[in-house]
């Protein structure tokens, strides 16, 4: 028998997901159309023969750190995320949705290496050369050691980069460049993992930074095979809602840093800008927290390291409505309609006949249960018509019994409060303080009907 053997298989265009016959539908990303045959070759099991290394094996304290220690890139946003900087050899993975403003970002990161490491090149395979040499005057990203290259084959990439020896490579984006060693049309499976294979090996050898700009598919994830992001260093996934200029670059896996940062940007007419004191923009304007407007709650969100000020929004309208709505923007749909049964079964807060209304300001999205709380007090501040206190932080993840459970960050949390002048705090009881003073005031309470009383205090 022979040792390798071919097997017929069927596989996803779209998320690489195999199966073993034809479906029009793929199980795994829901794509239609997109399972097609392929054949693929099972190695028989068979002895490794030893082969001499490549380099010799030595103590671990005599391995210089010189390869290993990032080099800033002029964002200062951006560095947060990668964790200092780019790091010799590593390949990065920037994702997100078009328009979002991946290509403007990396643009002014390419100029900006340019004027402090030597040439940069940046190879556009969607724009032609012209487009973005507009973008990049419009920016004021022009530099004499940028060089862009319109192409779309691998092969043409690598002698470019033997010409020119760039400390940079930007590829915009991965899946429009192609191999004619690899068969598949360019942004299949075959040509997207063959293309960053041999851009990561490329990077490996020359010591190269290497950052590839990615299309996300229809649920937001890396459009191409799951193994993409196994292959990188370093994958960032570029946010933001196009009806706000609002943009975050969040650190979904990172070798070299931390892999839960997040950096705020502004998308603006001259470009795109860091934002590196964005709490601001999370508050309704004018005035925000000085404001005192039923329906409104301020509470602390962490995206990584950073602690965020930001607004939970709601509205009741109505009463005995057969079919109410309830509409979520930018909070965990499941998260809100668990803390509205909480407000209905536990505290006696009647909203099966009303319609709901949340939201949070400024396009930021919020998920961590910590801002159960402030959803709560939000919803029974509209529905009773009274004012949340101005000046006061609501943090806490509500249990199914009422209960408030203790959080992760407080005294980060609490340290941004009082830097952004708020005076009082409510919180779990039993929460670590770790000894902090009185700044904002701290009151720590059991359950969620001991929240609500602080809508009484008028």
């Amino acid at each position: 028998m022979s040792p390798r053997k071919a097997a017929a298989s069927h596989r996803c265009a779209e998320c690489g997901h195999e199966v073993t016959k034809w479906v029009g539908r793929c199980p795994e990303c829901q794509s239609w159309g997109t399972v097609e045959a392929v054949a693929t070759v099972r190695a028989g099991t068979r002895k490794v023969a030893a082969g001499a290394p490549a380099t010799p094996a030595r103590p671990i304290a005599d391995v210089e750190l010189d390869s290993a220690r990032a080099r800033p890139t002029g964002v200062d946003e951006l560095d947060r995320v990668l964790g200092g900087g780019l790091v010799p050899g590593v390949v990065v993975l920037l994702a997100g949705e078009p328009g979002a403003g991946k290509s403007t970002l990396l643009l002014e990161v390419a100029a900006k290496v340019a004027a402090n490491g030597g040439p940069v090149l940046y190879a556009t395979g969607e724009e032609s050369a012209g487009q973005v040499r507009l973008r990049a005057e419009r920016t004021g990203s022009l530099h004499p050691e940028l060089y862009l290259a319109a192409e779309s084959e691998l092969g043409a990439i690598v002698g470019h980069l033997d010409t020119l020896k760039p400390s940079l490579l930007v590829v915009d984006s991965v899946q429009t460049v192609s191999s004619v060693e690899v068969e598949g049309s360019p942004g299949g499976v075959t040509q997207v993992r063959a293309v960053t294979v041999a851009l990561t090996a490329l990077a490996k050898e020359r010591g190269l930074p290497v950052v590839l700009i990615g299309h996300v598919t229809k649920d937001g994830s890396v459009a191409g095979p799951r193994v993409l992001e196994h292959l990188v260093d370093v994958v960032l996934q570029f946010e933001g809602d196009r009806h706000s200029t609002l943009r975050l670059v969040r650190g979904i896996k990172n070798r070299f840093g931390p892999a839960d940062e997040v950096g705020c940007f502004e998308l603006r007419d001259e470009g795109i800008v860091g934002v590196a004191d964005p709490s601001g923009l999370f508050l309704a304007e004018p005035g925000g927290r000085d404001m005192a407007v039923p329906g409104t709650a301020i509470t602390v969100a962490v995206e990584g390291k950073r602690p965020l000020l930001a607004e939970v929004q709601a509205l009741v309208a109505g009463s005995d409505i057969a079919s109410p709505r309830r509409a979520v923007s930018g909070l965990d749909s499941s998260r809100v309609a668990m803390v509205l049964a909480v407000l209905e079964r536990r505290v006696g807060i009647r909203l099966a006949d009303a319609e709901v209304y949340t939201a949070t300001v400024g396009g930021m999205r919020m998920t961590e249960p910590a801002a159960d709380l402030a959803i709560a007090l939000a919803v029974a501040s509209a529905k009773w018509d009274r004012p949340i206190p101005p000046g006061l932080i609501l943090l806490g993840e509500i249990g199914l019994t009422g209960e408030l459970r203790r959080i992760g960050g407080l005294s980060r949390r609490l340290t941004e409060a009082a830097r952004l002048g708020f005076s009082h705090a409510i919180v779990p009881a039993g929460s670590d303080l770790d000894g902090r003073a009185d700044s904002p005031k701290v009151v720590e309470v059991k359950h969620l009907a001991e929240a609500l009383l602080v809508l009484d205090r008028e």
